[in-house]
């Protein structure tokens, strides 16, 4: 079955860096467009960036030019690597493939 597994999350200062992954399995990884979005307490879930299968990159604009996206099919896993982080950025991510299956989410908290 379709699974996917976030990790990397944790507390950073402002101004630091975190790489997310999304280890996924049980599909051709290669095939899909994969994405991340992010949920803020009290908030609705938001996107946060995408890569399809052909690796065109795309991003929310609250985090273009901080945070990057990328895929490595021999590993089957996606990555978030997010620098410059702000308070604004803490939210639980998500990592999703296509519009059908979504992770159980990692914490990221940005604070001093």
């Amino acid at each position: 079955q379709v699974q996917l597994v976030e990790s990397g999350g944790g507390l950073v200062q402002p101004g630091g860096s975190l790489r997310l992954s999304c280890a996924a399995s049980g599909f051709t990884f290669s095939s899909y467009n994969m994405n991340w979005y992010r949920q803020a307490p009290g908030k609705e879930r938001e996107f946060v960036a995408a890569i399809t299968w052909s690796h065109s990159t795309h991003y929310a604009d609250s985090v273009k030019g901080r945070f990057t996206i990328s895929r490595d099919n021999a590993k089957n896993t996606v990555y978030l690597q997010m620098n410059s982080l702000k308070p604004e950025d803490t939210a639980v991510y998500f990592c999703l493939r296509g519009r059908d299956y979504w992770g159980q989410g990692t914490q990221v908290t940005v604070s001093s």
